[in-house]
């Protein structure tokens, strides 16, 4: 069997706190607990989840911009999870980011050239020559002329922009991208455009991705499996088709419910599962399953429950609180 391009296990990313305030007394929080998931050559795994569950923080530790607490970060089968120095720098080459914001994560003062040109620089790759081959190559293969070498950021769109990310981020070749909502701040009709790029890029170069985004439509569109978020916690992962035909976990259910369809006739006849009350604070995270406190389907066992994933279903992985070992067993009950 291949090995993975990346593979997590068990990783805790930890933020320090201030003493003061509301945090008083706590000294730190996880942002991310015990996250596990990897992702084969040239596949795109969606991850998905609320704004605040540790999408953006999961990603940047793989980037190695966030420093791991604990757990497992492997890059074709090596470790990187505390890599310095120039292994780190290694790294870096093989993994590049896609950042959510196209006017904050290019510098104005550069011209398209000098920021494409940026990474090679960094990681001394290519001759002179070979380098400004290299940027009008990638230049062509995101769609934008010749003639924007010279410009600057602040004369394209936002999707434009956004090009100019994705470039930069593809120019060293990596075999990992890191999307971090890479189309969440562009129009709707320039999402189209570059979601079409990235799947281009992928099946062309047989780059993997890890798109993290809150917009499931977006994630069924370029992802061959998803994994489900929720304060700091993997709570499901599964093949694309299966997650979005039949999702086991509770929140799950409620996100995908939330997604409009386009037949008026079936948008009125589904139902809408609402989860009522507010995101619990990962400061002080509920006991037993995080999700309890919102579950439409909790139990009084949900608060002592030990929360581990399993794996039902080959291929599927989903975490063991009660309801979702009831909605497990209805499941095959029914064959």
């Amino acid at each position: 069997m291949q090995t993975p391009v990346l593979e997590v296990e068990d990783l805790t990313v930890r933020y320090k706190l201030n003493s003061s305030g509301f945090a008083k007394g706590k000294k730190h929080f996880d942002a991310v607990r015990n996250v596990s998931f990897s992702i084969d050559n040239g596949e795109c795994v969606g991850l998905v989840g609320e704004s605040g569950c540790g999408k953006s923080t999961l990603g940047r530790s793989i980037v190695r911009l966030l420093e791991p607490h604990s757990g497992s970060i492997r890059l074709h089968g090596r470790e990187i999870a505390h890599a310095k120095g120039k292994e780190l720098l290694d790294v870096r080459r093989d993994v590049q980011m896609i950042f959510q914001d196209p006017y904050a994560s290019i510098n104005p003062r550069l011209t398209v050239e000098d920021t494409v040109v940026e990474p090679l620089i960094v990681h001394k790759i290519g001759t002179s020559k070979e380098k400004k081959a290299r940027v009008r190559e990638v230049l062509d293969l995101v769609g934008l002329p010749t003639a924007s070498l010279v410009k600057y950021p602040h004369e394209f769109s936002g999707g434009q922009r956004q090009r100019i990310g994705i470039a930069r981020a593809i120019v060293s070749n990596p075999s990992l991208l890191i999307c971090d909502e890479p189309v969440s701040a562009l129009d709707v009709s320039i999402q189209s455009q570059v979601l079409n790029l990235l799947k281009d890029i992928q099946e062309e170069t047989q780059t993997s991705l890890l798109f993290i985004s809150h917009d499931l439509s977006v994630v069924e569109f370029i992802s061959r499996r998803v994994c489900v978020m929720y304060l700091g916690e993997m709570i499901e992962k599964a093949p694309k088709d299966e997650l979005f035909s039949e999702p086991i976990h509770p929140y799950t259910q409620a996100l995908l419910s939330a997604v409009p369809i386009s037949d008026p006739e079936k948008q009125r006849s589904r139902e809408r599962i609402i989860l009522r009350g507010e995101i619990p604070s990962p400061i002080t995270p509920p006991s037993g399953c995080a999700f309890r406190t919102r579950c439409p389907s909790a139990v009084q066992a949900s608060a002592s429950v030990q929360i581990e994933n399993f794996e039902p279903i080959p291929g599927r992985v989903v975490s063991n609180c009660p309801c979702v070992l009831d909605k497990v067993a209805a499941m095959n009950r029914e064959g």
